[in-house]
């Protein structure tokens, strides 16, 4: 998991100040009026382009290297996204959002919670959108120092430069910056309760816990059906290493 946290933090002030600008029209695609069949297309490729360059490189990635994976000219992102903070946050957004879905679909179509839980992280890693959640879902250690309940305890972001991964120290950032991520929490929360109240969940896990099997097991690599295999053997093993052990 590759998060650029200087991209996200300025677009929290930001997003609201371009949500409108000049003219009428939104910068993030949701338009009062419809687009052209052209602009329509664009839109799709840039944000699917986003997609996966911010997935493989991180959301540092520059613009220019969406650009040319969506095959368009630089100032076509740049005329639907004014700013790099704008579609960073539309794309963080998105699949924070699909995780919740896809959380609240597991709690709705599975009894037993630990099918429950280990549906969502099935479903959650093979969507890759591990590899894209937003910084409030990625941090650890944060609730210790402030008090802060356990369903908001969150791993720390994790960067990847020069090939290597390590920690990344910052200034602390509360799940209540964000609606989206806290609605991922609350429902992430319930499924953890649930396999934990049964027996079937170590009860040192936390929802912390569980997004890092989610951003770890996301691994980006080259090849599709190698990135899936290795994704499904690593998630069996931290499944295992999550599930309660007899005493």
């Amino acid at each position: 998991m590759h998060v650029q946290d200087s991209h996200w933090s300025s677009a929290l002030a930001a997003g609201a100040a371009m949500s409108t600008p000049t003219g009428g029209g939104r910068p993030d695609g949701a338009r009062s009026t419809p687009l052209r069949v052209d602009a329509q297309r664009n839109l799709e490729h840039v944000l699917r382009a986003a997609r996966e360059v911010f997935g493989e490189l991180g959301y540092g990635a520059p613009m220019e290297d969406v650009a040319r994976r969506a095959r368009v000219g630089v100032g076509t992102v740049y005329r639907r996204f004014p700013s790099k903070d704008v579609l960073v946050r539309r794309i963080a957004e998105e699949e924070t959002s699909r995780l919740t879905e896809q959380a609240r679909a597991a709690l709705g179509q599975e009894d037993e919670p630990w099918s429950a839980l280990s549906r969502f992280l099935r479903t959650s890693v093979a969507s890759g959108a591990g590899r894209l959640l937003p910084p409030q879902v990625l941090r650890v250690g944060v609730a210790e120092e402030r008090g802060l309940p356990e369903h908001a305890r969150l791993p720390q972001q994790r960067t990847q430069p020069a090939g290597e991964l390590r920690l990344v120290p910052e200034t602390p950032v509360t799940v209540a910056d964000d609606a989206g991520a806290a609605e991922l929490l609350e429902v992430v929360g319930q499924l953890v309760e649930r396999a934990r109240d049964a027996g079937e969940l170590r009860a040192d896990v936390s929802v912390s816990d569980v997004l890092l099997v989610i951003a770890t097991a996301a691994p980006s690599l080259p090849d599709a059906a190698q990135q899936a295999a290795a994704a499904s053997r690593l998630l069996d093993i931290l499944l295992e290493g999550l599930r309660s052990r007899p005493a």
